[in-house]
């Protein structure tokens, strides 16, 4: 039994097949759904967890190498907000570009982790190191 670190035992399954290079998207509650990529849905109420509580669960056992956020991220949330995805990426190269682009990458994603998250634009794509 685990004492520790990710209980749910399908994100562990889904970060133990993560390889170099390869993505992992965590998403907002309103990203849309790919039939053909493996979901793991968290969702509980608004707000609980958010994507970056998923974050910060993962970041001790998973190298991220670079993140993909939208640049409308940056258009449309609070300094403060920006700040905070900034530096749970602390270490980490960040690139923002058109959602539209963002999505192209997610059917090349190893899996996607959805959360309640409510903040508009909150989606990564992790690409491991």
């Amino acid at each position: 039994m685990l004492k520790s670190g990710i209980l749910n035992p399908r994100i562990n399954s889904l970060l133990s097949i993560v390889r170099h290079t390869n993505t992992l998207v965590i998403a907002d509650r309103g990203f849309p759904f790919w039939k053909e990529v493996e979901t793991i849905d968290i969702s509980l109420v608004d707000g609980i967890p958010r994507v970056l509580d998923v974050l910060a669960a993962i970041r001790s056992n998973f190298i991220v190498a670079r993140a993909f956020m939208a640049a409308e991220f940056n258009e449309v949330n609070s300094p403060e907000t920006i700040l905070s995805f900034k530096r749970s990426l602390d270490g980490v190269a960040l690139e923002f570009e058109p959602h539209i682009d963002l999505k192209k990458r997610v059917p090349h994603a190893i899996g996607i982790i959805r959360t309640s998250d409510t903040i508009q634009y909150a989606n990564l794509v992790l690409e491991s190191g």
